[in-house]
């Protein structure tokens, strides 16, 4: 099956998979079109300003409220905000790539919480799973209320069905699924990934200042799903994530069946690729802001619940300059991953798949090969090719979880990286 996007990030969309299925006069007819059913889904308050506001007019074959309770499930190696289970420890850390599983496993049941911060009580704060896969969800939805979901593929392809329609991601895109919005996945095979999971404002392109109206992520490279629906009745479960805890509930039909919609609270996907890197033209390195991709504000201007930054290929001609990533402590919290390739700071150690942290104020940077070559490197032109990287950044410290603390996959000796600095001072 090929699946077919409508472009633009905020847009408001109108789609429909059956002719004559959506409304056009109003939201909410006394009979809607074709025996449907009228719902809106509001991802933001009622009252948010105009410019904030998310929602999303649906019609389906049957109300979603058409549902048994929901009753507890295990979370397994699931964690939600507060992160107190294990002391945080200041001590920068990183993990090697989880294993893949050896037993059929799908999305839900292959979350690993490896840090966060925050409450989603408080709808502040973010948390950050591996996502590890071998087997399509099938019979079996899940949702999200405790925030939107930020999935990054780092092996295997993913197609999401979602109530709205179909997206594809492949290593090299994201995809955003909206805060409560039910959604199956389906994988090709062994499949693992980063999820970030937003309380916080939802993602938004960054302010771009004195950049201008051009650079970084383009509006129209931003791909929204058009209407599809699964006519599927008997049996099926309903997995819920609802203040930090998994809850199942049984249906007797697909909650994936809207046949029209429309609004601006939908699903996207977004290939890295067609950023629009900006970057120096004469000296020193930028700081790694200018790699913003999208943005979950928090209370204080210009200081992010979570930033998504990535390091694309690109060029680098900085003049008389250092080109690596410099020394530095930093009052926000960082916490990378690595899709393919090495990245330009680490020469050895950092894996794609794998994990690092380095929280508020603790110093990092170049390991001392990545120092030496960039001290005595000729600079020429550089370009940086077949490496993507990407961290997530806040302003809250990420706690990690017990079992991030505990895995074997911990590199309990990453801090003899620095080791081996020598005094050049004359």
């Amino acid at each position: 099956m090929k699946i077919k996007y409508q472009s633009g990030f905020g847009n408001h969309f109108s789609t429909e998979a059956v002719r004559g299925a959506l409304p056009l006069s109003q939201n909410s007819p006394q009979r809607a079109p074709r025996g449907l059913y009228a719902e809106v889904l509001s991802f933001t308050a009622f009252t948010a300003p105009r410019a904030e506001n998310l929602s999303a007019w649906v019609y389906r074959l049957r109300p979603s409220a058409m549902q048994a309770p929901y009753k507890r499930m295990a979370n397994n190696l699931l964690r939600s905000g507060p992160f107190a289970e294990v002391e945080t420890p200041p001590n920068r850390l990183r993990w090697d790539p989880l294993p893949l599983p050896s037993k059929p496993t799908d999305f839900v049941d292959g979350l690993v919480t490896m840090a966060g911060s925050g409450d989603p009580a408080a709808q502040s704060g973010i948390a950050v799973h591996v996502y590890r896969a071998n087997r399509s969800m099938k019979g079996r939805y899940f949702s999200n209320a405790d925030g939107e979901l930020m999935l990054v593929p780092q092996q295997g392809e993913l197609r999401i069905f979602t109530e709205l329609g179909w997206l594809e991601a492949k290593p090299g895109e994201i995809a955003v699924i909206p805060r409560g919005m039910k959604f199956r996945i389906d994988v090709q095979g062994p499949s693992r990934g980063y999820a970030c999971e937003n309380y916080g404002a939802h993602f938004r392109l960054p302010e771009l200042g004195p950049i201008g109206s051009q650079g970084l992520a383009q509006m129209r490279h931003f791909q929204a799903p058009v209407a599809a629906f699964e006519e599927r009745g008997g049996k099926c479960e309903l997995v819920l994530k609802f203040l930090g805890n998994l809850w199942a509930a049984e249906a007797r039909h697909s909650p994936l069946d809207v046949v029209a919609w429309h609004g601006n609270g939908v699903p996207y996907k977004y290939d890295l690729a067609l950023f629009m890197a900006v970057n120096t033209v004469s000296f020193d390195h930028s700081d790694p802001s200018i790699f913003t991709v999208l943005t979950s504000p928090s209370g204080t201007p210009g200081v992010a619940n979570c930033d998504f930054v990535i390091f694309p290929p690109r060029w680098q001609v900085a003049e008389h300059s250092f080109r690596p990533p410099w020394f530095h402590r930093n009052v926000m919290s960082e916490l990378m991953g690595l899709i393919h390739g090495a990245y330009e700071s680490k020469a050895h150690g950092f894996l794609p798949g794998g994990v690092s942290i380095h929280n508020c104020m603790q110093p990092h940077g170049p390991d001392v090969p990545t120092f030496d070559k960039g001290s005595t490197a000729d600079l020429k032109p550089r370009r940086i090719e077949e490496s993507l990287a990407f961290m997530w950044e806040s302003r809250y410290v990420f706690r990690p979880t017990r079992f991030a603390l505990g895995a074997p996959q911990l590199q309990r000796n990453y801090d003899t990286v620095w080791d081996g600095f020598k005094k050049h001072f004359k």
